[in-house]
């Protein structure tokens, strides 16, 4: 059995957080999956009692339970059909029972998972740093997903999130906590400021609520002095996006675009690159 001052060394130490990466990875599909659905019969629920009736009768449904089938013929999935990107592999992408096609976002999600494990490993080696940096990520690729299906940014994610950065930032892990504290409270009240011009000039809602609370997430892991940058990232890259789908006709103007994901996208390069992209940000603005 390995000593515990093996996760001492570099290489071991982005090995196991990698491959505990491809397991988390499998545990997100469940929770993008699922989460949305959770929280709709939640708001069914609570429509329900306000309107005096009773719930709508619906299976119970949690992160746990029921087990996870095929959405097609209802096939339960085993421990062997469920080995993190393996099991895709070997069942050559399709169900073992009907043989329909499953998605290959699922394993790509799982190795997502892995790879920034590990790059988290590696960048900021052993430690604290590291782990709080792949528990951030992790939970960023996981509201970008839900993002891009439903447009919804969960509290149940975005809240936890804010409060660990916070706590991480006790130690001053990546920033000092009063810089974590205001940038949180920059980091909402900035795009809350924006929506509220954006829909006082147009009459429309230009984002929700969750972008404002997922800014803040990050500015309590990155600090105030991070926001510009992760502002101007999510941005550009979104209205590059945006026009892109445009003009391939592929999304209307007046469909709304997920702003989540490239939030999420900035906040990830910022968590490693945020120094050198401030410093060339200043250096060219000066």
């Amino acid at each position: 059995m390995p000593s515990f001052s093996l996760l001492a060394d570099p290489a071991f130490f982005t090995g196991v957080l990698a491959t505990l990466g491809l397991l988390v990875g499998s545990f997100l599909n469940v929770v993008i999956h699922r989460l949305p659905r959770m929280m709709e019969q939640e708001w069914q629920a609570q429509c329900a009692e306000l309107r005096g009736e009773e719930a709508p009768a619906a299976p119970a449904l949690s992160l746990a339970r029921p087990r996870s089938r095929c959405p097609d013929c209802g096939h339960p999935i085993g421990a062997l059909e469920n080995i993190p990107v393996i099991s895709y592999l070997l069942l050559r992408g399709r169900c073992k029972a009907c043989k329909t096609r499953i998605s290959p976002r699922y394993p790509l999600v799982e190795l997502t998972a892995a790879l920034l494990a590990g790059f988290a490993a590696w960048h900021f080696g052993p430690g604290w740093q590291a782990i709080g940096a792949t528990l951030l990520l992790w939970t960023l690729l996981t509201l970008a997903m839900i993002d891009l299906d439903t447009q919804l940014l969960p509290d149940n994610l975005t809240l936890p999130l804010l409060w660990l950065g916070l706590l991480f930032n006790l130690n001053q892990q990546f920033v000092p906590l009063p810089t974590a504290v205001v940038g949180a409270m920059a980091g909402y009240l900035s795009l809350w400021s924006v929506y509220w011009l954006f829909k006082l000039a147009t009459g429309k809602e230009g984002m929700g609520y969750g972008d404002f609370k997922l800014l803040a997430a990050l500015g309590a892991w990155l600090g105030w002095t991070m926001l510009p940058a992760i502002i101007l990232l999510s941005s550009v890259v979104g209205a590059i996006v945006g026009i892109s789908l445009m003009v391939a006709a592929r999304h209307g103007r007046n469909r709304p675009i997920p702003f989540g994901p490239y939030l999420a996208a900035a906040g990830a390069i910022a968590l490693f690159w945020g120094d050198t992209l401030n410093r060339l940000y200043l250096g060219l603005a000066a």
